[in-house]
């Protein structure tokens, strides 16, 4: 069981905090021979598996690295064209790392203003007035977890579906904001959180949630 990543978001849909706790390791590294038995497509500025699956290599990985060094995007490290470099049967054998791409910040931006979206949608989709929004997402591999506070700020936790305690984790993430952000002197409301202290209290209470599930009073 595990706690992947943890969002607040403002009133307005803006990212005020975004941290990757736990992310687990899907990337594979192999050496190919021409010609490449993956067929790869660009796809958002990165080139992706489009068919052919094989050794954990799936359809929707990203290339990562090729020869040991990170690809920036569509290109290689050193500029070239990623395609185009392993269209060329001169550069073969050649290592190529495989994986779930990683979100960028702009990606996180976009995908928290998302959800605000959604959450108001599902408010007004309610046949109840005053519905709470959207408290949970459930797919096979994740759980979202989402608490909203009166005040509109909302605390979303990304969880392995098996993980249990997140309702009173999501409790304490506020406590801990409240603490450590709202009582911080230097921290402006509805402004991104950067604070040592409530990075240090937040990741220690994922680690309680995973190791104990729910917490207990003066936790």
């Amino acid at each position: 069981m595990a706690i992947f990543s943890v969002y607040v978001v403002n009133k307005a849909g803006g990212l005020l905090y975004q941290l990757d706790h736990y992310a687990p390791r899907a990337d594979t590294e192999k050496t190919f021979s021409f010609p490449l038995d993956l067929v790869l497509r660009p796809h958002d500025e990165r080139v992706v598996v489009a068919f052919g699956q094989r050794d954990g290599i799936r359809v929707g990985h990203a290339v990562l690295a090729i020869n040991g060094a990170e690809v920036n995007g569509r290109c290689t490290a050193d500029g070239k064209d990623v395609l185009e470099f392993l269209g060329n049967p001169a550069n073969y054998p050649v290592s190529i790392r495989f994986g779930r791409h990683r979100l960028s910040s702009n990606e996180k931006l976009m995908l928290a203003s998302m959800f605000h979206s959604l959450f108001a949608i599902g408010s007004q989709l309610s046949p109840e007035v005053g519905s709470s929004g959207i408290e949970m997402l459930e797919t096979d591999t994740f759980k979202l977890h989402c608490f909203q506070t009166l005040t509109g700020i909302k605390f979303m936790v990304l969880a392995d579906p098996r993980q249990a305690g997140i309702d009173s984790l999501l409790r304490k993430i506020y406590e801990i904001y409240s603490d450590f952000a709202l009582k911080n002197p230097f921290y402006s409301l509805e402004m991104p959180i950067r604070c040592e202290l409530f990075d240090q209290n937040l990741k220690l209470a994922l680690e309680v949630a995973e190791k104990s599930g729910p917490f207990g009073p003066g936790s």
